[in-house]
């Protein structure tokens, strides 16, 4: 009987690390947990914070749910899920107007909160403006032609987009939880571009780029090439220390309510209520699947691809930008985003619950099994 029970259990534990290995960022987000390069860290483990200047314009207008073809019923439904999960906010946009927003635990529209890895999109975009400028010269530039120190060594041929598709192949760092200076110091552990790890190296070492090839500070360059041009407030990035390079990643410090703005950038491809902040082209390309992992794109996660155990995502064109306890669901097709924000996601958290309630909800939303092309027999139960 004994060794019955040690073999059910070691089975137990095979599997949940399968589990987890499948899609670490979601399995470990469930469990609150951030990872950097092997350390688990808050917001309050960093020694000093670089102002990112926004421009601090009025929020998005408010408009009643039914004008936007939204019915009341599905925000009130996402919204008593959101509530039961220990949320601190849910906002729905569509159009690039609020339709809905519900706040808990004291919280508002401009509380701000700790993004725990929704910054990385940002270095995301900003790489985009960096191109845009001709600062970088394309997506697999590789570092080699950045970081000189690297152009005639094995991680010189790490490319822009390994960073972003954090696929660069670069080990856990030898001692410590820093930002830039670990990974510089990083010896590879894989070729680049085979294989996805779920570490704040690449991101950080992205902002680390950014910086060499515009010469302008990370937080700066930032700031008045993203963050500042689509009226964001006041945010903050971490540092280390006073000097070091700013964490790309988590320590990412903003107005809740101005995620909903980069939403609506990304939503647009690239263009924030009539500026045109970014190429047209540059959002496609952050959303090609990584070929180390089809469920990403460029720190954004794919809904085209389940996670196990959970419904699908009512519509394939769902993306997911993920941090901790925060959620940010962008539907292009409805033109919706989706924000929800808490400390951690619960054990039983259902990540396709709120979107699929707010796209059902939507007057104007078709299935997939209806739209042209689709097995009409799908759409009627048992046929």
């Amino acid at each position: 009987m004994k060794t019955v029970v040690t073999w059910t259990l070691a089975a137990l534990v095979i599997a949940a690390v399968l589990v987890i290995s499948g899609d670490p960022p979601y399995w470990l987000g469930r469990l609150g947990v951030h990872v950097q390069s092997g350390c688990v860290v808050s917001a309050s483990s960093y020694g000093a914070h670089l102002v990112v200047a926004g421009s601090n314009q009025p929020s998005a207008p408010r408009e009643a749910p039914a004008d936007e073809q939204v019915n009341d019923g599905a925000l009130q439904a996402a919204s008593e899920y959101a509530e039961a999960e220990k949320s601190k906010a849910l906002i729905v946009t569509r159009h690039g107007y609020i339709i809905y927003e519900k706040y808990w635990q004291g919280s508002t529209f401009d509380t701000v909160v700790d993004s725990r890895g929704l910054g990385r999109v940002l270095a995301a975009l900003a790489t985009g403006a960096a191109i845009g400028e001709r600062k970088i010269a394309w997506p697999d530039e590789p570092l080699g032609y950045l970081i000189p120190a690297w152009e005639k060594e094995s991680r010189g041929t790490i490319t822009i987009r390994n960073l972003l598709q954090m696929s660069s192949g670069l080990g856990l760092p030898a001692s410590g939880c820093g930002a830039t200076t670990p990974p510089l110091e990083m010896s590879m552990a894989a070729r680049p571009g085979t294989r996805w790890l779920e570490q704040d190296a690449d991101p950080d070492l992205l902002g680390h780029v950014i910086h060499r090839a515009t010469g302008r500070p990370y937080a700066s360059y930032m700031s008045e090439s993203i963050w500042a041009r689509i009226g964001a407030g006041d945010a903050s990035v971490s540092l280390d220390r006073e000097g070091a390079e700013p964490h790309v990643d988590a320590g990412f410090a903003a107005r809740q309510g101005d995620w909903l703005r980069v939403g609506e950038l990304i939503l647009n491809n690239g263009n924030f209520r009539g500026d045109e902040v970014l190429s047209p082209r540059w959002v496609p390309e952050l959303l090609k699947p990584a070929l180390s992992n089809e469920r990403y794109g460029s720190y954004i996660r794919l809904g085209t691809h389940g996670l196990p155990g959970i419904a699908p995502y009512a519509s394939r064109d769902v993306l997911v930008v993920e941090g901790g306890g925060n959620r940010m669901w962008l539907i292009p097709s409805l033109q919706i985003a989706i924000l929800r924000t808490g400390d951690q996601l619960p054990a039983d958290w259902d990540d396709s619950r709120i979107p699929n309630l707010v796209m059902n909800g939507t007057r104007d939303f078709v299935p997939a099994a209806a739209r042209p092309g689709a097995d009409l027999r799908m759409l009627v139960p048992n046929h």
